[in-house]
């Protein structure tokens, strides 16, 4: 007996068309075809190659292309051809750095985008030197720019550069052996402060720590910095950034038996300023008043701030430091003093 064939299934009610493949990933060659250029000239514009000179005109016809095609150059496919990567490895900060540092590392790596890099900030909270690295090096960073919150070790640094680092660059008070070091001496700030007040006949300074955490890879150089200072009698006081702990310590102020206070950072010198005044305290007659970093607000308040104005360089001649360490990658590293400091007396003062 004969079988008949067995007729195919029915759709169920639910099934619906078959779903629409997803478009092919456009090609540089794609982009070639409708610039109506060579697979070089494409890859020579998107690259921003500066040693083949092509004409302007070219360049936005391979831009227009590229764009209107949605290409995107493969990153890893041109890593692999340069041999390395264009990543700028930035660890995101996990202290309040302030809008002086901030606005800093912004220019940074506006810069460095100019420069055809990839800035890639690294959440690296809780770190230590030994795993920092080891998860940097993951993404084979081409330089890695250590902000100094996690201490790194000459270990570290030769395990980033077998990972294809040419140059670990370190920003703190000291160097790390195999790193280029770009130094910020945080002791200068509290000693330029200490030195004005000394000058001014104020010898017993309270030196305003924050309790918060992390800032003491300011606060704590800026304090030894004013230690420093020949006549300058020095008292560490804490205090949170909060209306309650300035209030506290304002409270207090007058059985300290203190001329000045020397706040690490203007903010707190602010936060403390006006709690002076809410107690009855007048500045400069009764207390003197001190900040760092000279913000703007400062120069706005009654009476003004008097501060530590701190001059560092632009984010271009960083970037232009970075770009000089990639190209030309060496064992022997440099310093560079990052920081002056200098006092700008006010009416605080």
């Amino acid at each position: 007996m004969s079988q008949s064939p067995k007729s195919p299934k029915p759709p169920t009610p639910d099934s619906g068309p078959p779903p629409t493949p997803p478009p092919p990933v456009p090609t540089s060659a794609d982009v070639a075809r409708l610039a109506g250029v060579s697979r070089a000239t494409v890859s020579y514009v998107l690259n921003n190659a500066e040693a083949v000179r092509i004409s302007e005109p070219t360049r936005l016809k391979v831009r227009r292309a590229a764009e209107e095609l949605g290409y995107v150059p493969h990153a890893a496919a041109r890593s692999l051809r340069a041999g390395h990567t264009r990543i700028v490895l930035l660890p995101t900060s996990h202290v309040p750095v302030g809008p002086l540092y901030s606005t800093f590392l912004n220019e940074l790596q506006w810069a460095l985008r100019r420069l055809d890099y990839t800035v890639v900030q690294y959440g690296s909270l809780g770190f230590t030197g030994d795993e920092a690295a080891r998860a940097w090096a993951e993404l084979r960073p081409v330089t890695v720019i250590s902000l100094g919150e996690i201490t790194l070790s000459a270990r570290n640094v030769a395990t980033l550069k077998r990972a294809g680092a040419r140059a670990v660059i370190t920003m703190g008070p000291a160097g790390v052996p195999g790193a280029h070091a770009l130094v910020m001496d945080q002791r200068e700030v509290g000693a330029r402060a200490a030195a004005h007040l000394v000058e001014r006949g104020l010898r017993r300074i309270g030196v305003v720590v924050p309790e918060e955490e992390g800032l003491e890879l300011f606060s704590a150089p800026r304090l030894a910095g004013a230690r420093s200072v020949a006549g300058a009698e020095v008292t560490r006081l804490p205090m949170a950034y909060s209306e309650e702990s300035a209030a506290a310590l304002a409270a207090r102020w007058r059985g300290l038996g203190l001329d000045a206070a020397f706040a690490c950072n203007d903010e707190y010198a602010m936060l403390l300023m006006r709690a002076f005044q809410d107690e009855g305290l007048r500045i400069p007659a009764d207390v003197a008043v001190m900040g760092a970093d000279d913000l703007l607000i400062g120069r706005l308040l009654r009476p003004r701030l008097s501060t530590v104005q701190i001059e560092m360089p632009t984010g271009d001649h960083l970037a232009s430091l970075v770009d000089r360490a990639v190209r030309e990658p060496s064992e022997v590293t440099q310093r560079h003093d990052l920081m002056a400091a200098v006092a700008v007396p006010r009416e605080s003062t």
